[in-house]
C-alpha cells in the first residue's frame, strides 16, 4: 500500500510520498510528436511527461509551457475538478508507484480544496479517481513505461488544515507539537487564485471562522500582466509570471524592463486586502494564540502581509518552499489514519494517569478533524463577498 499527499493547486501541483517530492506548474497540453529532443539541463522528475491516460496524450507542466501547441491553465474551480485533477493526480501517482511493484499495489491519497468549495466537491475527487486506470510514460527515446494503477481511497481535507498537520505531526504521522496543539491556531493560506482563512481551537476546526477569498497571488499578477500589456504590447499569461515577478525585472523582444515598483505596489495593495479580511473574517477571534502564514503566495506577500496583521505571526521561513507545507500535511495526515504501509492502525488504548489536555491529545485526530469538519461544512456559510477590485490607477 502506497499512502502519497498530492495537491492539485490553480499554480502549481504538488505531491510527496515522503521520500521524494514533485512540484510542477498544473498545466496539460497537446502531445506533439518532437522530431528531436535535447535536454542539457538537470534531470528531475518532472522535466519530461509525456503521458497516455484512456487513450489520450498529453505534455504536463515544464513541456506542456515549452512544446505543445495548445495549452490548458485555468482558474476556474469547476474545470479545474472536472478536467484537470484526473489528468495531474494520475501523472504524480504513477511516477510514485515502484517499477518494481506488483501489479495494483493500492494507493491511498491525501488531498485538499479551499474551504469554500469543499462542501460541494470533497466527494467528487473519490468519483473521479478511485479505481483501476492505466498511464503510459512514453520516454524522449520513445520507448514506453506502462503503469497499472489502483486507487483505493482519497481522503480529502480543507486546504489550510495540511499546513497546521505539518507543524503538529512527525513523519510517521504521530502528534509531536503538543504545545500547537493546546493553542487557538489561525492560518492564512495565500494560493494561486483564492486565500483561505481558517482557525483550529486545540484540534478542532472552527467552521464560523474559516473563509475562502478570491485574493490569490493570480490577482496581482493580472494587474502586472496588464501594465506590461499597457507598456509593450504583449499579453503575458499569468503562468509565465513567476519567475519574472519574483525579480521584478522580465526580457521582451530582447529589450530588458524593470517593473519592480508595480509589482512592489500591487503586492502592498494586495496585502492590504488580505489584512482587511484577516480583521473581518476573524473580528471576534480575538483570543487566537498564533498566526501561521502559509501557501505559495505568502513567499511573495509575507514582507508586506506581516506588519499589517495584529497578534503573534510565526515569521515565515523564506529558506522552506511554503507551497509544500499543505501536501506535507498532508502525507502525514494519511500516514495518522492507515500508518505507513497504509493499513488502518488499531485505536490506541486511553492513556493512564495523565492530565486532560494530555487526553485530549491522545485521542485520534480522526475524530476531532473528521466529524467536526463533516458537522461544520453541513452549516457552511456563503463566502463572504470579496472587496472593491484593485484601483489600477494608484500604479500610473
Amino acid at each position: 500500500m502506497e499512502v502519497l499527499g498530492i495537491d492539485i493547486g490553480f499554480g502549481f501541483t504538488k505531491a510527496t510520498d515522503g521520500e521524494e517530492t514533485l512540484i510542477f506548474k498544473s498545466l496539460f497540453g497537446d502531445a506533439t510528436d518532437l522530431q528531436f529532443w535535447v535536454d542539457f539541463g538537470e534531470n528531475s522528475l518532472s522535466n519530461y511527461f509525456n503521458v497516455t491516460i484512456d487513450g489520450k496524450s498529453y505534455f504536463i507542466g515544464d513541456l506542456a509551457e515549452q512544446q505543445s501547441n495548445v495549452i490548458s491553465f485555468t482558474l476556474d474551480q469547476e474545470k479545474l475538478i472536472s478536467e484537470f485533477v484526473k489528468v495531474l493526480t494520475l501523472t504524480v501517482a504513477g511516477v510514485f508507484l515502484k517499477e518494481d511493484s506488483a501489479i495494483n499495489v493500492p494507493i491511498n491519497i491525501v488531498s485538499g480544496l479551499p474551504i469554500g468549495y469543499f462542501k460541494h466537491n470533497h466527494k467528487r475527487f473519490n468519483e473521479i479517481l478511485t479505481g483501476h486506470h492505466k498511464i503510459s510514460y512514453i520516454q524522449p527515446d520513445g520507448s514506453k513505461i506502462v503503469k497499472e494503477i489502483y486507487i483505493n481511497k482519497v481522503r480529502m481535507l480543507p486546504q489550510p488544515l495540511g499546513t497546521i498537520l505539518n507543524l503538529l505531526m512527525d513523519d510517521r504521522g504521530k502528534i509531536v507539537n503538543k504545545e500547537l496543539a493546546k493553542q487557538k491556531v489561525g492560518v492564512v493560506d495565500i494560493g494561486f487564485r483564492t486565500t483561505d482563512f481558517t482557525i483550529m481551537d486545540r484540534l478542532r476546526y472552527i467552521d464560523r471562522s474559516s473563509r475562502t477569498m478570491d485574493t490569490g497571488i493570480s490577482k496581482a499578477f493580472s494587474v502586472i500582466s496588464n501594465k506590461l500589456r499597457e507598456k509593450c504590447g504583449v499579453s503575458v499569461e499569468l503562468y509565465r509570471l513567476y519567475k519574472a515577478a519574483e525579480l521584478g525585472t522580465i526580457k521582451m523582444k530582447g529589450h530588458g524592463l524593470n517593473f519592480s515598483k508595480i509589482r512592489d505596489q500591487v503586492y502592498a495593495q494586495l496585502a492590504g486586502t488580505i489584512a482587511n479580511d484577516i480583521d473581518r473574517v476573524w473580528a471576534g477571534d480575538w483570543d487566537i494564540d498564533t498566526i501561521i502564514l502559509t501557501g505559495g503566495g505568502c513567499m511573495e506577500l509575507a514582507k508586506y502581509l506581516q506588519p499589517l496583521i495584529s497578534g503573534s505571526v510565526i515569521p515565515t521561513d523564506l529558506t522552506v518552499d511554503a507551497r509544500l507545507n499543505n501536501v506535507q500535511g498532508y502525507l502525514k495526515y494519511g500516514r495518522y489514519i492507515w500508518g505507513e504501509s497504509g493499513q488502518e492502525p488499531p485505536q490506541p488504548q486511553p492513556p493512564k494517569e495523565v492530565d486532560q489536555i494530555e487526553d485530549r491529545l491522545e485521542e485520534p485526530l480522526e475524530e476531532p478533524l473528521e466529524e467536526s469538519i463533516s458537522e461544520a461544512l453541513e452549516a457552511i456559510d456563503e463566502p463572504i463577498e470579496d472587496i472593491d477590485d484593485f484601483v489600477e490607477d494608484e500604479f500610473d
